[in-house]
């Protein structure tokens, strides 16, 4: 431990003398089915102390979105600055996927890359396992996690109650492997290995830092918690008093903490911009093993607010605005061109990005005038909605929903009925619950986001209306992986 805190006394001190020389630090930890009320500066009851800390030293955004209500496709959006449906990323990909990120895509990673950064993921990847679509080919130096989602493996709720004869639909979910880099370092993770996920992404965050202090660095944390099946560490069990889920919750503010104490003990806390989000909000099915959407209607897998509002943390020490507060429109998408600016990279200009710089909104410039409008709220490649400022155009489309029933207990969820919302209008600043449809007092606003929707339709397509787009670039794509643990 005297070791320890010696080298990075002396990291810290050449760090501090450094630091004026070299571009900022970027931490971007990305939770797995969060809900918007799931934290303390949200509104939640568990004790989130070190996200509290966070929030009181940087800035909220109030009305921050991830691209879409899906694992693989909200991921694509987030690190490439696009739509999924743009990168032809759709769904949640499961194990031997045949497609995957584009490896001829641009990643905020890449970009890092190209200016000097030291590059690192530590957990859930879930943007394709085929080599060719692995974290270390898509600009990441080093990465240790799982390849996909910690629920697809033989006890997945929907393969356990299969009868023993489904030998062949419960091959869909092998053992569930555990990489470093590109090897399998753990074939078969079991549940003691889960309980112990978010405390190894962690450690090796937290090993990571120490070993860069010295140079710019792009760590990205994709925790696989609150994910279902939720598992804790034995140090937080029963310490939350909201039941596992809120322990869980514990231990993930837990990993927070520790990220923000090892850039201070380094020196470069600072030099470095920490970034808290979500991938979507929480699986309703779940009830005591998910999360909340607040005041939000419905949750992940639906394309109202409750299913992609997710609670966003900015810090940068002297650079973001203490304990302030946005409500303006942005979205993981916005992260790639922000980070680059920052940096100083480039902007790919070969290809479109959708994402916008949105630093003046971070760093507190009320005379920026920023604004993201429109914002398209794709579903599987159907457009189901579109955002312009206050207003929420839905258009018709099925959706999955509880009906006001609660949710499973235990980790068994519930099935979901399916319903059918019309062509509605909500004005989200007086109905943030999306409950009046107000289309037929506005006709004017409906005939102008109807346009914007239409622009979105030839661009990316809407197979909701059979609109092919042509703005669209093609998913990676392997031969068919064999169908056993590799």
């Amino acid at each position: 431990m005297l070791l320890r805190a010696a080298l990075l006394l002396g990291a810290a001190l050449a760090s501090v003398a450094a630091a004026d020389d070299r571009p900022p630090n970027v931490v971007v930890i990305f939770i797995d089915d969060m809900g918007y009320a799931d934290i303390g500066p949200f509104g939640a009851e568990c004790p989130t102390p070190n996200l509290d800390r966070m929030a009181a030293e940087g800035r909220l955004l109030t009305d921050f979105h991830a691209a879409t209500a899906v694992c693989s496709a909200s991921r694509a959006a987030l690190l490439t600055g696009c739509y999924p449906d743009r990168v032809g990323v759709q769904g949640a990909y499961g194990p031997h996927s045949r497609v995957g990120l584009n490896p001829d895509e641009v990643t905020i990673a890449e970009l890092c890359r190209q200016r000097g950064y030291a590059t690192a993921c530590f957990g859930k990847w879930h943007l394709g396992d085929a080599p060719q679509f692995l974290p270390t080919r898509q600009g990441f130096d080093t990465w240790f996690g799982l390849p996909y989602s910690n629920d697809m493996w033989p006890l997945h709720p929907d393969l356990v109650k299969l009868p023993p004869d489904a030998a062949e639909r419960k091959s869909r979910y092998p053992k569930l492997p555990l990489y470093r880099d590109e090897q399998i370092v753990d074939p078969e993770v079991t549940a003691e290995d889960q309980a112990q996920l978010t405390t190894q992404y962690t450690e090796h965050a937290v090993e990571f830092i120490d070993q860069h202090a010295d140079q710019p660095f792009f760590l990205y944390l994709p925790h696989s918690m609150v994910h279902v099946p939720i598992f804790v560490s034995d140090k937080f069990k029963g310490k939350s008093g909201a039941g596992l889920f809120g322990d869980v919750v514990m231990e993930v503010d837990w990993s927070v903490g520790q990220v923000l104490d090892a850039l201070e003990a380094n020196g470069i806390d600072d030099n470095t911009l920490v970034v808290f989000t979500s991938d979507n909000g929480p699986w309703l099915s779940y009830g005591d093993h998910a999360g909340s959407a607040g005041p939000f209607r419905e949750g992940k897998g639906t394309m109202f607010e409750g299913g992609y509002r997710e609670p966003f943390i900015a810090r940068w020490p002297g650079k973001i605005p203490a304990g302030t507060t946005s409500d303006e429109l942005a979205t993981t998408m916005d992260l790639l061109p922000t980070i680059a600016g920052l940096i100083g990279a480039e902007v790919p200009t070969d290809r479109k990005i959708d994402g916008q710089d949105i630093w003046p909104l971070l760093s507190g410039d009320a005379d920026a005038g920023f604004t993201h409008s429109p914002f398209y709220c794709y579903w599987l490649g159907e457009l189901h909605a579109v955002r312009d400022n206050r207003w929420k155009l839905h258009f018709p489309h099925k959706y999955r929903t509880l009906s006001g029933r609660p949710g499973g207990t235990g980790g068994v969820p519930v099935g979901y009925d399916q319903a059918t919302i019309g062509l509605a209008l909500f004005d989200l600043k007086s109905d943030p619950g999306e409950t009046t449809n107000v289309a037929a007092q506005h006709p004017d606003i409906v005939e102008r986001l109807q346009a914007m929707a239409d622009e979105a339709r030839a661009d990316l397509g809407d197979r909701l209306t059979g609109a092919k787009g042509d703005g669209a670039r093609p998913v990676g794509r392997v031969e068919r992986q064999r169908q056993t643990q590799r």
